[in-house]
C-alpha cells in the first residue's frame, strides 16, 4: 500500500513597504495567510511580510 502525498503548496513572503519577494515557505494548504515580521534587506530593518500565491 503506497502512503498518500501531503498537500503542500509553496508561498511566498512579500514585503509591505517595498512589495519585495524576500522569502519562501513550503507549508500545509488551507488555513489564514500569514504576516509575520521579517527582516527586508532593502530597507535593512524589519518590516510586515504577507503571504502571497505566485
Amino acid at each position: 500500500m503506497a502512503k498518500s502525498k501531503k498537500k503542500v503548496e509553496t508561498v511566498f513572503l512579500v514585503c509591505d513597504e517595498t512589495g519585495d519577494y524576500n522569502y519562501t515557505l513550503r507549508r500545509k494548504t488551507g488555513g489564514e495567510k500569514l504576516k509575520l515580521m521579517k527582516y527586508c534587506a532593502r530597507l535593512r530593518k524589519h518590516t510586515l511580510h504577507t503571504e502571497k500565491k505566485k
